[in-house]
């Protein structure tokens, strides 16, 4: 064992959705293992402790969103970031976790041994120092992309632009857009959700887009979800709900998948209820792709519409010819003014939180191994990770991952054994791209990661109902070496 090294039977890389949810299940489920977690920041939430950009929100239902463990107490359906954020840090507290946590801990390499049956892994400090750990497991709950950096789009000419830039992911708090022309530039989940809000504080707002996403409208609550906890109780109610959004969500990704041109369209129909008559909505609202090939965007009780048909925001589909001192031209011709530049281009995965990885001493390259249950890889022993549904809530996949891994750690206890290391598939298997999303921020990186299987379980699914036979009801230790 490492001299001077901290050690834990498991070892959570992120203090997250993911990491506050497995830790807690751990706790719950095996309280008798040591839990350490290792936080890169200062505070627990991940995502939500790091965005602070104008209306940050969730993108899916709170029912969905929360804990089974611990139910998000509010009536909102969608909520803001900062009620993210508190949530996250009272659960963390309520269920003990927080006690765990030690923050400033960038984790840099995790160096498995064979001859020891442990993990030796490398942390930094903000001030470059390294702390050392060791761990029977390891679990990254670093979440997919990575934090020091979001995606830059090609912008011809922005250096001539004398006006402040800035990104979404390293928002300036102090910024005052109140009576300023601010131009967006983006169509995703980020662009058409500061939007509304930087109208609603004032700000002239352009959102310009090369291309248009797919937009819903959904209540900000639940109404249905409320009323079955008025009826039947928090719990249960909570419950019922909580399956009803389940199954909601599930079967319009299924429809879309399988009758995308009619599913499009109805899309369109409801976009165009929302807004003025004689609106564009084929030029704005009608991508070029399938439902759901990308993300689909929400915007609660349809504020960017109102905002829209306020004219308080007005959308442009067009391209960037270049920058001026204080002004965007567009191939089309129009010259857009600008104070403000907020470049919502998008985000880069990073997987494991871009921590080197090594078994006995080889470097372990992703795109060589394969996924294992979407929740582990091929020839890695005692390392497991989370990487939620891009379909639905996040948390919904990290809790059927934490309650495999419990399982698995039952089993080795069972068995008397310490290693578990997922095999790869036979050969002569299919293999593709980890995740089957047309974004580019995932087609981007998918040489970057692990590949699936073309059958369990080794594919990766986006269906909670086929994660729940698999992770829940299904065998454990199947196609896994176990030894001591």
């Amino acid at each position: 064992m490492t001299a001077n090294a901290e050690h834990a039977d498991v070892l959570i890389i992120g203090a997250g959705i993911s990491g506050i949810g497995v830790a807690s299940h751990l706790a719950a489920k095996h309280p008798e293992r040591s839990l350490t977690i290792l936080e890169a920041r200062s505070a627990v939430g991940g995502t939500w402790d790091l965005f602070r950009y104008p209306g940050v929100r969730s993108d899916s239902d709170l029912q969905t969103f929360g804990f089974t463990f611990r139910p998000w107490p509010g009536e909102r359906a969608i909520a803001t970031g900062e009620e993210i954020r508190d949530y996250l840090a009272e659960t963390a507290d309520a269920t003990g976790i927080s006690q765990h946590v030690e923050f400033d801990r960038r984790v840099t390499r995790a160096e498995w041994s064979s001859a020891d049956s442990l993990w030796r892994v490398v942390a930094e400090d903000s001030d470059g120092g390294e702390h050392q750990f060791t761990a029977r497991w390891i679990f990254c709950a670093s979440g997919y992309y990575r934090y020091d950096r979001g995606y830059q789009a090609e912008l011809p000419g922005i250096e001539n632009f004398q006006g402040s830039v800035e990104h979404p992911q390293f928002w300036d708090e102090s910024l005052e857009a109140s009576g300023k022309e601010v131009v967006i530039i983006g169509s995703g989940a980020t662009a058409v959700t500061m939007a509304p809000a930087m109208a609603g504080d004032g700000a002239n707002v352009t959102l310009l887009q090369r291309s248009p996403s797919y937009i819903i409208a959904l209540p900000a609550k639940d109404a249905v979800a409320n009323l079955l906890r008025r009826v039947f109780g928090e719990s249960r109610g909570h419950a019922l709900g909580r399956r009803k959004n389940i199954r909601l969500t599930n079967t319009i990704y299924k429809l879309c998948r399988r009758f995308p041109r009619q599913m499009a369209w109805g899309i369109r129909q409801a976009t165009k209820k929302q807004l003025p008559r004689g609106y564009d909505v084929d030029r704005h609202f009608r991508p070029y792709y399938g439902p759901w090939d990308q993300r689909m965007c929400v915007v609660p009780d349809g504020d960017l519409f109102k905002a829209i048909s306020s004219g308080s925001v007005e959308v442009v589909t067009d391209r960037i010819r270049t920058f001026t001192e204080d002004s965007l031209q567009l191939e089309s011709g129009r010259k857009i003014k600008a104070d403000i530049v907020v470049t919502a281009t998008g985000l880069e995965l990073l997987l494991l939180g871009g921590m080197t990885l090594t078994v006995d001493g080889k470097e372990i390259h992703a795109p060589d191994h394969f996924a294992y249950k979407g929740m582990m890889i091929s020839g890695v022993p005692n390392m497991a990770f989370a990487i939620g549904y891009v379909n639905a809530s996040w948390t919904l996949k990290v809790e059927l991952v934490a309650e495999h891994l419990c399982e698995i750690l039952s089993l080795l206890d069972q068995r008397g054994a310490s290693v578990a290391v997922p095999e790869p598939p036979p050969e002569g298997s299919g293999s593709e791209p980890l995740l089957d999303l047309k974004a580019g921020y995932v087609q981007r990186s998918l040489d970057e990661l692990p590949r699936q299987g073309d059958s369990r379980p080794w594919r990766q699914s986006m269906d909670y109902y086929e994660d729940l036979e698999l992770l829940r009801d299904g065998s454990v230790g199947d196609h896994m070496v176990l030894r001591d």
